[in-house]
């Protein structure tokens, strides 16, 4: 039995060159696709490369309340955003009750962050009442205009391209200021879905201040509704941001859009479809029609509907009741013309947008709106300067950590310091080249946090060689040589290192789940390295070892090896005592080996 024992311990021992040439190709590898990708150095994070800190303050619309639920929500919402752009390493989180607070770091796409982070994304579709163009850019035929909207050349159809046609909205000679403040005044007074007016024909896109004179039965809502409206002027941002606060969605409003540098003013029925009804939305480029960028939508079954029955009543009416606005936020993005119903349950936002304008909508039509508004309470510039110093003191303390190690390492174990040092070195470069490849592959980002993670590190790692050392050490003090010493070692060394790696390794998976923020930095380094520590031990530090128990300077155990049998006080070598072959007068003491 033990010949076939001794020829596995044999095998075992012959082959360790593999497992080196095998972590050998796997840096060199590594580091390839390193340069390679043009990312030589890990991602840093806000605070040590700087970057930008929004402050959001939270503010209760109609019906939503300001508690944890909706700003927990609210912060989910704002990292889809956020991570949708591409914008790595980017930090939100609550501050108090009625702040958010989002870290967005230099390098990035951060303008495009902060435009949309706080941005509420709530999407209506309303029928348009009336409409015409305000400001000083205007032209006295502006009013009649068909470019409505932010998007002059926008239309609705079933299909999934733009007709690229452009109505027209003109006031007839013959329609009277009479039926045109009627036309208004019957479209304020009927339900979310409209229907062709008594006085259809007429356009109301004419002055509202008129019907408020000639149509003395209108009620004071709706003579309050036209008083805003036509003193409404979008050509003023402050006018503009206020135009529809505190509006609900089943109540008419007002509100502004801009196209080719001219804003226009528009008088909105109640929301007849509701963005939350939108399954998904995605920017695409149309090459068919050349319509360009576009954003295309697909309903759920009630928005689905709801959306062919308010585009069929749409489709009755005469311009520009026939258009139905695309409300933003308060703003028109676009108010295109229905020409017939749309029943497949998909539409699309096109006009002249460009790929960021398109991408950005569709980004926030697909992660939904947040539950309650936010202002931007203030925008401040991170320098790096501060993270600079810290990460100075902390690579300082690290270094210090290091040369201790090394210190004890050379002090207690002499020539064996020389394994654990390489394997270090091994652990350091792999640890590294990681970090610069998961920058761009997951948008890993280095903070002070991860620093410390892999500092702490440091001492994990060194602690696996100890384990190691130790046993065999244990082995030569019961008297055996090193080869044997290395391989009976080994299985009682590895079990104790997959232990503590594991509880190690455990402790920061459930730190990075519980926790939010830059100490999941930290906890995500102490567990790559962890994961790298068993990788090293078991495919370098090991066959090194096995590699170098076969050199005489260690097999011999000479006193600066750090195995010397005498300084370990080894027993002597064990050996089998025979029994004499006469009487014994006493006991027989017998040793195996």
């Amino acid at each position: 039995m033990a010949a076939p024992k001794k020829g596995r311990n044999a095998s075992a021992q012959s082959k360790p060159g593999r497992s080196l040439a095998l972590i050998l190709i796997a840096i060199v590898g590594l580091t390839g696709g390193m340069f390679v990708s043009g990312h030589t150095t890990p991602r840093l994070g806000i605070d040590l490369a700087g970057g930008t800190s929004i402050t959001l303050e939270a503010k209760a619309d109609q019906g939503s309340a300001i508690n944890k639920a909706n700003m927990d929500t609210a912060v989910e919402i704002m990292n889809r955003r956020v991570n949708g752009l591409g914008v790595s390493e980017a930090e939100v989180q609550t501050q108090g009750e009625r702040n958010i607070i989002v870290n967005i770091p230099k390098g990035t796409n951060s303008k495009e962050a902060r435009d949309q982070v706080g941005t509420t994304a709530k999407l209506y579709f309303r029928p348009v009442l009336a409409q015409e163009a305000t400001g000083a850019a205007a032209s006295p035929s502006a009013s009649a205009s068909g470019s409505s909207s932010a998007s002059p050349s926008s239309s609705a159809s079933p299909s999934a391209s733009s007709t690229g046609e452009q109505a027209t909205s003109s006031t007839s000679p013959s329609a009277t200021a009479t039926s045109q403040g009627r036309a208004v005044t019957d479209a304020l007074k009927a339900d979310s879905t409209p229907s062709a007016s008594a006085s259809g024909s007429a356009k109301a896109s004419a002055s509202p201040s008129a019907s408020a004179s000639a149509s003395g039965g209108a009620d004071a809502e709706s003579a309050a509704l036209q008083a805003k409206y036509a003193a409404l002027d979008c050509s003023k941002e402050s006018v503009r941001t206020k135009a529809g606060e505190g509006v609900k969605a089943g109540d008419p409003t007002v509100a502004c859009g801009e196209s080719s540098g001219v804003w226009y003013k528009y008088l909105l029925g109640p929301a007849a479809v509701d963005g939350t009804e939108v399954d998904k939305a995605q920017a695409v480029y149309d090459t068919q029609t050349a319509a360009g960028w576009q954003v295309t939508m697909d309903f759920n079954s009630k928005g689905t509907k709801k959306f062919a029955d308010v585009t069929a009543q749409l489709a009755k009416n005469t311009q520009p009741q026939n258009e139905f606005a695309i409300v933003l936020d308060g703003d028109v993005v676009s108010s295109p013309y229905v020409q017939s119903a749309i029943t497949g349950g998909n539409a699309q936002i096109s006009g002249s947008f460009t790929q960021e304008e398109a991408q950005n909508l569709a980004n926030m039509l697909s992660y939904g709106a947040l539950p309650l508004s936010f202002k931007e309470q203030s925008v401040t510039t991170v320098t790096a300067a501060l993270g600079g110093d810290q990460l100075h003191a902390g690579l300082l303390a690290g270094a210090i950590g290091l040369a201790l190690v090394v210190i004890y390492l050379v002090a207690y174990y002499r020539g064996l310091s020389l394994i654990a040092i390489a394997s270090l070195l091994v652990s350091a470069a792999l640890t590294y080249v990681l970090m610069a490849l998961l920058g761009p592959a997951i948008g890993f980002a280095l903070n002070l946090p991860a620093v410390c993670g892999a500092i702490v590190a440091i001492g994990i790692t060194a602690d696996s060689f100890i384990v190691y050392f130790e046993r065999i050490r244990d082995e030569i003090r019961e008297g055996r040589t090193l080869r044997p010493a290395v391989e009976r070692a080994w299985p009682r060394a590895r079990r104790t290192i997959l232990v503590s790696d594991f509880v190690s390794f455990l402790a920061a998976a459930v730190l990075f789940i519980v926790t939010v923020g830059k100490v999941q930095g930290f906890a995500f380094t102490l567990g790559l390295t962890t994961v790298l520590d068993v990788v090293v031990v078991f495919f370098f530090t090991k066959p090194l070892m096995t590699l170098l128990a076969r050199r005489k300077f260690f097999a011999d155990g000479h006193k600066w090896s750090g195995l010397d049998p005498k300084s370990l006080g080894a027993k002597p070598p064990l050996r089998r005592t025979r029994r004499p072959a006469g009487p014994v007068a006493g006991p027989v003491e017998t040793k195996e080996a």
